[in-house]
């Protein structure tokens, strides 16, 4: 992922909270040799005090298989992604006609050392962290590894601690506009009011208060 000065995030809070509300992304695995890589979407729970994701797939998965003989990998999250029309994007002076389309978009990949987790009690503990994360507010019976309703079920499943060696992350909002145009955007973001466009509009907004020109 190509990162321009102006597209980095300030520091590491930035991505950090971003990613806070961001829990589903895309796992990319090498495959085995001879086999093409493998992409798994799904829900995790980051936790930035560890360096960590945790997550769980059923046993049949292949990408256990590809975990085995690669164990690094790819977590990737995008998100408040918008088309940007070429002429919301021309520069002062310059005919509308003339501005360059593009894309917005937020984006944060972190690199992996993926940990199969096989353990009975260890995969309980992974579980309740993970609902923990996505059900606060609870409802749900505690997880153990030999209990009812879910210690019969844990022997379909394997954990899987993501430890975090590497983060890039990217914030593409036209931060090397001039104001004026990324004002000029920001309205007609607000006036398109299109799936998104809000999130995108906050971006932009947000670091344009961070960064006065």
């Amino acid at each position: 992922m190509l990162i321009h000065p102006w597209d980095a995030p300030a520091d590491d809070t930035e991505w950090q909270h971003w990613l806070a509300g961001h829990d589903f992304g895309q796992l990319a695995v090498n495959g085995p040799p001879g086999e093409p890589p493998l992409v798994q979407p799904l829900h995790f729970a980051y936790d930035p005090a560890r360096r960590e994701a945790v997550t769980h797939l059923a046993r049949p998965n292949p990408v256990w298989r590809a975990l085995e003989v690669a164990p690094a990998v790819l977590l990737s999250v995008v998100d408040d992604y918008v088309f940007i029309p070429g002429p919301w994007q021309a520069d002062e002076g310059v005919p509308p006609e003339h501005g360059v389309p593009t894309s917005f978009y937020a984006a944060v990949q972190l690199t992996c050392t993926a940990h199969v987790v096989d353990d009975p009690h260890a995969k309980a503990a992974l579980l309740e962290r993970q609902l923990g994360h996505f059900q606060p507010e609870g409802g749900s019976a505690l997880v153990t590894a030999d209990g009812p309703p879910y210690g019969r079920q844990l022997a379909g499943i394997r954990g899987l601690r993501l430890e975090v060696t590497d983060v890039r992350a990217k914030f593409k909002y036209a931060g090397k506009r001039s104001e004026a145009v990324q004002q000029r955007i920001s309205a007609r973001l607000a006036e398109r009011d299109g799936p998104r466009d809000a999130q995108a509009r906050a971006h932009q907004q947000r670091r344009l208060a961070a960064c006065p020109r």
